[in-house]
């Protein structure tokens, strides 16, 4: 049983240095704490990715909405929030996620030192590894009047599906939807009009075409690096900042395979030290939906509400048994039929009775057992061990 010795006289605290390795990401981020001896806690952090289209969802609900209101004018303008250092939702979440991160890791250990991998990227050295001086200046879309105009003149003014040009009409169609792929010329592609129709037919399964997933994520860690660091500093953190080149030489030199916690454990400082047997996976959720109704309509115009928070004691993303696999609970249903998952996603059952789970650890109650990561606690000398008591995370899961 966990106790409390208070001491009647005052005592000087003695703590090893402990330095925090952050491996920063757009969807995984790598956490490593190392004292001079050995390995603390290690994790691996997988970041919202759904966020982007969470906000066009919820704008085309609202241009829906407003439609249907006496001639209301229609939002077309971003009226954000323009005050300094303001950023966008999906930008910030990121931003967000890392301090929370941190945090986290700060609470249950003295970190004494942060060190943070500031990635910087060049995107027009990464498409044209041989551009240089006044190359800059002159981007792929000079003397064109628009995209379309570039897309059209790129593809020869042939359709990339079928390869025919005899067709008059041609078509610029993206790749993926313009809500996710943006109207970057990499997300457009030529098509006649017949094979055009015909993929939105649906005869057309799968274009003959390479999607290109852009540059999201190194545009985004090119924002938020320094306003992670200087944040950081702002909260009383000392932070160094080391860069990529110098992890991959470490790494490789320590003979560590490619991953982020490996990443981590060499961006703080990690060399002679005993790693952990095993790391954390935590895994950012969405907290809640605050839509009052559900989008599609039910038989007689009704539509349903929203609102269920429990149902049979279960709540979402509690840990439960289902047989001998442990998995959360993903959905919830008032009838009792709940979607379970494991905590990547993977489906296992999309309707298991809930007589058939059984409870292992509720989302608000989660226990943290740190045990395993940290054997005797943060000094070498405390024999007992470090209990991390119940503790709500907001957003967060941890296995």
């Amino acid at each position: 049983t966990p106790f409390t010795i208070q001491l009647t006289f005052s005592s000087n605290s003695y703590k090893q240095e402990v330095v925090l390795g952050v491996d920063t990401g757009y969807k995984n981020v790598g956490l490593s704490a190392v004292s001079q001896d050995k390995e603390l806690f290690t994790s691996q952090a997988e970041l919202r990715t759904d966020i982007v289209k969470l906000l066009s969802e919820r704008r085309q609900y609202r241009r829906t909405r407003r439609n249907r209101l006496w001639y209301r004018q229609v939002r077309f303008l971003n009226r954000g929030n323009k005050k300094k250092g303001w950023l966008p939702p999906s930008v910030e979440h990121k931003l967000d996620s890392h301090i929370k991160l941190i945090n986290f890791v700060k609470s249950i250990l003295p970190i004494t030192k942060i060190n943070i991998e500031a990635a910087a990227f060049d995107i027009q050295k990464i498409k044209h590894p041989d551009i240089e001086g006044a190359d800059y200046q002159n981007g792929e879309q000079k003397d064109f009047w628009n995209v379309r105009e570039y897309v059209l003149y790129r593809d020869n003014h042939t359709c990339r599906h079928c390869g025919k040009s005899k067709d008059t009409i041609l078509n610029v169609h993206h790749i993926e939807s313009r809500k996710i792929g943006g109207n970057r010329p990499d997300n457009l592609i030529t098509l006649c009009e017949k094979c055009h129709k015909d993929y939105h037919k649906g005869n057309i399964k799968k274009l003959s075409v390479k999607k290109n997933n852009g540059f999201k994520a190194e545009t985004l860690m090119s924002i938020i690096r320094w306003k992670l660091v200087n944040k950081l500093r702002e909260l009383g953190n000392i932070v160094n900042i080391t860069y990529g080149y110098i992890t991959k030489s470490a790494r490789i030199a320590l003979g560590l395979d490619k991953s982020h916690i490996n990443d981590a454990f060499v961006i703080a400082g990690g060399d002679k030290q005993t790693k952990t047997s095993g790391s954390y996976f935590i895994k950012f959720v969405r907290k809640c939906n605050r839509s009052l109704f559900k989008a599609n309509l039910l038989k007689g115009g009704k539509r349903k509400v929203n609102t269920i928070k429990q149902a049979f004691g279960f709540h979402r993303f509690d840990k439960v048994l289902y047989g001998k696999i442990e998995c959360f609970i993903h959905g919830l249903r008032s009838s009792g039929y709940f979607d379970i998952r494991h905590l990547t996603g993977e489906k296992i059952n999309a309707s298991v009775k809930h007589t058939n789970l059984r409870l292992v650890e509720t989302f608000k109650t989660r226990r943290i057992a740190l045990l395993s990561c940290i054997n005797t606690g943060v000094s070498k000398e405390n024999s007992s061990p470090l209990l991390y008591k119940y503790r709500s995370i907001r957003g967060m899961i941890l296995s």
